[in-house]
């Protein structure tokens, strides 16, 4: 194999030219710190040339900068793709820096010229009101993760490097970072990634020894021991240590050499099906100071090297004359005048140090240029028949399960799938009748569908989950992740995080619309037989109606046809954080195929099937959102037939909670006037899938507010039987119908009458289950009336 070290002359001169490109790259990282005006000091400072507000982080600057000018040396002599994923927190300002130099960063905000009046505009906006934050927001090009909460960069490198066999994905962890529980259970990666068809990670700890005020843990912990964590995970760890310049930059440019080697090495050996199944994987610990380059010392007090270095070690600058000349003597050891022409720009030295293919800032996976629409079935082809509505139960899920099987055979390199070890338990079987679930540690003949290749992830951390899949979603391509309800919180600030990205993103046209993130959630709340209540919390979808409304969906199909419909939709939608809830087990069906689409296309509708206002005069609407509240509510329906015949109700079922939402709030919410066609002035008694406090939230606004009487889950919760659950939240069909009839003025005569039926009927309904372990037959058989006995399919 040729060796990637050159000779020793062209070497050392090599090396000159990197560390020149690192120091340019520290001198506009400390101006964006600190300056506004004198980019070049080309006069001495004054205090008008100092940001009034110093706000931004220098401890990781000298690091990333480092790595980033090193991998730039590699790009250029080997021609590697390469993507830069950077962890450690408000560490922009080296990434601005990059960019600029490398010229994209003028290419897409033209404002920001490489020259000098671009490089003031860059130290300007860099954390001022209305520019630019100091951590790595879209705003910043080749950038795929945001780095404003820690733990998520190693596992967003490990999903864009899935499907991406000619990738490399340097991830610079900081120290800090590595001490959350994503980042320490993202270290799994090589037990997922596959040699011969996904790129490579290659992760560059960070050990700069601090956080914002305490050490790190790994940085000091014995190098055995961080040894035995790193090959236990397998890793092949590969140090560069040190603090002086010259040292680091020869054993960085050294290591980096070998690990690329390696990493082709095991490229080849995969490709021809040679070598260990699970080799080990290259990966940097990379020890340098705390704000490496910057000032040793402050009034006494020692800086670099320790935590006090993390954030603006010179805070006091504009006020203090001593503080301003320490500034500018650091700024001036970077010797920018042996960097940048009189006119501010990059001197050639400096220009060639560039890739002269793509730059790691101009990567176009990183900007959604690389997407490609998926190719898939008809819903139509898997929609369950029937010859009336509320007559047929299957469980919805699994209709779903044939329509995401055959999506995955038309789309075998670009869509995955992700679940916490609950692919099968949420009734997702006939996915694995075309794939296995992806695993490439050691394998017993008892295993179930475990596969080197398998496009179905499980493990048991949401975290990994959701972070694998966003960095599958960033770097252009499709996925769904499956999970139990209750425990989608656990990445309720891992989609916060997503979501103001994909906002974020909208507002420059160079980044192209992502796949949208498809969550599936099932294992509901309302059926946990034998769980109990640690698994019934609905909250998620309040989570996630509460961010942006660009960017935010929500879907409640009641049926297997409309599940089908929903997700069809939500596959090919882009930007979008899409909410599927979606029960698991055999219910009822109601919707065929045509009216299941024209009803997600609305969004909410009038089933006037079930409804007995045809001829006007609603009296009581009975409204619903979600599969179960949907059985119970048209339950109550047929109750209030039976008591009530003349009774005038309309039933209606809302798919898409954004259509409650006035359309000043929400784009996907409906006009008063709609709203009010489709629920009348008549009393609305709404069983919701949810907390019911988040329907009042939602429609405070609306026509007739006063009206509406939302039943949903008030979180008693337990182990007992479906039935039992609905009724101790107040969503069963008795405590339906009774809301409904307390609403009906002509009806105050029978109300005591109609009121001790029906709580009689709830009562001898949950003594049977109390009783009996079950609920009762005509309870969990019953369907649609004037039909015959419930089938199945």
């Amino acid at each position: 194999m040729t060796t990637l070290v050159a000779d020793e002359r062209d070497g050392t001169a090599e090396l000159r030219d990197v560390d020149a490109w690192w120091r340019a790259a520290n001198y506009l990282s400390v101006g964006q710190i600190y300056l506004m005006d004198n980019p070049l000091l080309t006069e001495p400072l004054r205090p008008e040339h100092i940001k009034p507000r110093l706000i931004g982080h220098w401890g990781t600057v000298p690091g990333v900068t480092l790595t980033y000018a090193h991998l730039n040396r590699v790009i250029r002599r080997t021609g590697q793709r390469m993507l830069f994923v950077l962890g450690p927190g408000h560490g922009a300002a080296a990434l601005n820096a990059a960019a600029w130099l490398e010229g994209t960063y003028s290419e897409v905000h033209p404002e920001v010229t490489r020259d000098l009046a671009g490089m003031r505009e860059l130290f300007r906006q860099f954390s001022f009101p209305g520019g630019v934050p100091s951590h790595a927001s879209p705003h910043l090009p080749g950038s795929i993760h945001e780095g404003g909460e820690l733990g998520y960069s190693l596992a967003h490198a490990t999903g864009a490097a899935l499907d991406n066999p000619d990738l490399v994905v340097a991830c610079v962890i900081g120290d800090g970072e590595a001490e959350t529980g994503a980042l320490a259970a993202s270290w799994h990666a090589p037990s997922f990634l596959n040699p011969g068809t996904d790129g490579t990670v290659l992760p560059i700890l960070h050990l700069n020894g601090y956080k914002i005020a305490n050490p790190t843990l790994l940085s000091r912990i014995p190098r055995t021991d961080l040894d035995a964590l790193l090959t236990g995970h397998g890793w092949e760890p590969m140090y560069v240590e040190g603090s002086d310049p010259d040292e680091v930059h020869a054993r960085y440019a050294t290591v980096l050499d070998e690990a690329m080697e390696r990493i082709q090495e095991i490229r080849d050996f995969a490709r021809l099906g040679i070598g260990p199944s699970k080799p080990y994987l290259p990966l940097i610990v990379l020890r340098t100071p705390k704000g490496w380059t910057g000032p040793a010392a402050v009034d006494g007090v020692p800086i670099e090297g320790t935590f006090r270095a993390h954030q603006v070690p010179l805070a006091a600058v504009r006020e203090n004359a001593e503080h301003r000349a320490l500034l500018e003597q650091w700024l001036r050891s970077y010797r920018p005048e042996e960097l940048f022409d009189d006119r501010g720009r990059p001197v050639d030295r400096i220009s060639d140090q560039n890739p002269d293919g793509p730059c790691m800032s101009a990567d176009p996976a990183a900007h959604g240029h690389t997407t490609v629409g998926l190719r898939l079935p008809r819903p139509s082809d898997y929609t369950v028949g029937f010859a009336e509505p509320g007559t047929v139960r299957a469980e919805s899920t699994r209709v779903l399960g044939g329509f995401l099987r055959d999506a995955l055979v038309a789309n075998p390199h670009n869509l995955l799938f992700f679940s916490p070890d609950e692919h099968t338990s949420n009734r997702l079987d006939a996915i694995l009748e075309v794939t296995g679930r992806r695993w490439r540690a050691e394998r017993y003949d008892s295993d179930d569908r475990l596969s080197p290749d398998g496009r179905v992830f499980e493990v048991l951390s949401e975290h990994l989950c959701q972070g694998w899949l966003e960095g599958y979603l960033l770097t252009g391509r499709h996925g769904v992740f499956t999970t139990y309800e209750a425990f989608a919180h656990v990445v309720d600030s891992m989609v916060v995080q997503h979501a103001k990205w994909l906002y974020m993103a909208t507002q420059f046209p160079w980044r192209s619309p992502i796949p949208s993130l498809n969550y599936l959630i099932s294992s509901h709340v309302w059926r946990q037989d034998h769980n109990g209540a640690s698994h019934q919390d609905p909250g998620f979808i309040d989570h996630v109606l509460s961010k942006r409304p660009e960017v935010s969906r929500v879907y409640l199909p009641p049926d297997a046809n409309c599940l089908v419909h929903v997700f069809e939709h939500c596959l090919r939608s882009r930007g979008m954080v899409n909410v599927v809830v979606a029960g698991k087990q055999p219910a009822l069906q109601y919707l065929d195929d045509q009216a299941a689409r024209a009803h997600c296309e609305h969004g909410l509708g009038v089933w006037n099937w079930a409804s007995t206002d045809l001829r006007g005069g609603t009296e009581v609407v009975l409204a619903c959102a979600g599969d179960v509240p949907t059985q119970e509510t048209l339950a109550a329906a047929a109750l209030l037939r039976e008591l009530v015949p003349n009774l005038a109700v309309r039933v209606v079922n809302v798919v898409d909670l954004a259509r409650l939402f006035p359309p000043d709030r929400h784009p996907h919410g409906i006009s008063d006037a709609a709203y009010s066609r489709v629920f009348t002035d008549a009393p609305v008694i709404f069983a919701f899938h949810g907390y019911p406090w988040l329907i009042h939230r939602i429609a405070y606004r609306r026509p007739h507010h006063d009206r509406l009487h939302v039943h949903g889950f008030v979180d008693n919760g337990t182990t007992t039987t479906p039935f039992d659950m609905c009724a101790l939240n107040g969503i069963d069909r008795f405590q339906l119908a009774v809301a409904a009839v307390e609403q009906v003025p002509r009806l105050v005569d029978r109300l005591d009458e109609l009121r001790s039926e029906l709580l009689a009927r709830l009562d001898a309904a949950r003594s049977y289950a109390l009783r009996v372990g079950d609920d009762p037959p005509e309870i969990s058989e019953w369907s649609w009336p004037n039909s015959t006995a419930p089938r199945h399919e």
